[in-house]
């Protein structure tokens, strides 16, 4: 360690100046360095029911909730879950500034995301769907021809969409949505003719709102959702893996599944 020796009044301005800095508050559990003593802290974007939303009384809950206070459990820690945007979790900045020790927010195992995140064993498989409000003839996305689609931004439905669009030549807007909430507002109020995003959060939406929209086709894209650490993390990564394997061995996968997605598919 390196020493310096301040005169006594620049000492003494940084004595105070260091009763202001930010206090560390990290620590260790269960063998795995985390960003906040006692806590393991979940980066998501709400809202993404039924992964992640607030429930009436404000709490967050959900799929990915429910997964990651397991990891938590594990460690011994609680978990404590900050709200931000979708584009600092995706692109690791979150994660590598210390905002949260992983990444839980329904998201898209991809190559490019590789680059910037540590992901743990893929614990959902996903698919995209189109989305239109009831009764409407749209069946696909070559029978939006001149009209608006709307897609969530930064998101792998955004990035299918774009690329069929652009393979097939179609005359389609494409507009895009900071969040799921806005989007959905958008198809409801008419200010696009269908939207595409994950089937499960978008039949999430069927359930809560009966008779508004329906789900015409679905795009099987082969996606995976994955949890994220940042890179070279491995403890924690580990851990969560370790939390993954036992709940699908013992049960407790299952029973979280049909909790928040529905009847678990046999195949």
């Amino acid at each position: 360690m390196r020493r310096y020796f301040l005169p006594a009044a620049a000492a003494a301005v940084l004595l105070i100046s260091a009763g202001c800095a930010k206090e560390d508050t990290s620590g260790e559990s269960g063998g795995v360095t985390l960003v906040k003593s006692g806590a393991i802290t979940t980066c998501t974007h709400l809202p993404y029911a039924p992964f992640q939303s607030k429930d009436a009384s404000g709490k967050v809950v959900g799929f990915d909730v429910a997964l990651v206070d397991l990891v938590a459990k594990k460690l011994g820690v609680t978990q404590e879950i900050v709200d931000t945007p979708f584009e600092g979790i995706k692109s690791g900045q979150d994660l590598n500034t210390g905002k949260c020790d992983i990444a839980a927010a329904g998201m898209t195992i991809t190559d490019e995301r590789k680059k910037v995140l540590d992901f743990a064993d893929p614990y959902f498989d996903a698919t995209q769907a189109l989305v239109v409000l009831t009764g409407k003839p749209y069946k696909s996305l070559a029978d939006l021809k001149g009209k608006r689609l709307g897609v969530q931004g930064d998101t792998t439905g955004e990035a299918y969409v774009k690329e069929q669009v652009a393979k097939d030549k179609l005359d389609v807007e494409v507009v895009s949505y900071k969040d799921l909430g806005s989007e959905q507002q958008a198809l409801t109020t008419g200010q696009i003719e269908a939207a595409v995003g994950d089937l499960p959060v978008w039949n999430d939406y069927l359930k809560k709102n009966p008779g508004k929209v329906e789900v015409p086709t679905g795009f099987d894209t082969g996606e995976q959702y994955g949890f994220a650490v940042k890179k070279g993390n491995a403890d924690l990564l580990k851990a969560v893996n370790d939390v993954l394997a036992a709940a699908k061995s013992d049960g407790t996968y299952d029973k979280i599944y049909t909790e928040w997605i529905g009847p678990k598919p046999t195949s």
